[in-house]
């Protein structure tokens, strides 16, 4: 199985549940950076406070903070590796192919989970999040159209994109995406 990934899809796809259950199965260390900003929330540290502003808007955190929040954990990984919701945008996708280059780690496939609208936002109401609410998900939806799908031509044109159907119960869905990273 791939040891490098980074999973594509929309907000509500799936990608934390099924990113941390790859990652327990196969001692890989999982970087979600909605978690990783959450943390930074909690703590209320001054990172976490201009994060949680721009998150409550349902917009996207700066590739500056994002970027070095990843660098830092990667720079220190001797075992595989799942990004989980980073980049977000083409300028993310290149600064990452940058940085992976430096370290000597680039990424071996892609993930995309497909689902449909009515499915996600379902999913994202019943989570109970703060963040989570009817407006503040057809934004997050329209952002993720505009900006992070364009990802999935670039990730395709570099022959590593692979996509799995996203609906479906957890362990169907875990099937199929150790099908297709095998």
């Amino acid at each position: 199985m791939q040891n490098r990934l980074l999973f594509l899809g929309p907000p509500g796809a799936g990608k934390g549940t099924q990113a941390e259950l790859l990652c327990n199965d196969h001692g890989l260390l999982h970087l979600s950076t909605g978690e990783l900003l959450r943390e930074e929330v909690s703590a209320g540290t001054d990172l976490g406070k201009e994060a949680e502003l721009i998150m409550n808007r349902g917009e996207l955190v700066s590739d500056d903070i994002v970027l070095s929040i990843v660098k830092k954990r990667l720079s220190n990984c001797s075992q595989g590796w799942l990004l989980d919701g980073f980049p977000r945008n083409l300028a993310q996708a290149q600064l990452l192919g940058e940085l992976l280059e430096k370290i000597v780690q680039p990424i071996k496939a892609v993930l995309l989970i497909e689902i449909d609208d009515e499915t996600l936002t379902d999913r994202l109401l019943s989570r109970g999040r703060k963040d989570d609410n009817a407006e503040v998900i057809r934004n997050r939806l329209s952002i993720y159209r505009e900006k992070t799908a364009p990802l999935i031509n670039f990730y395709q044109n570099l022959g590593i994109l692979r996509s799995v159907e996203g609906c479906g119960n957890i362990k169907d869905v875990k099937s199929r995406i150790r099908n297709a990273l095998n």
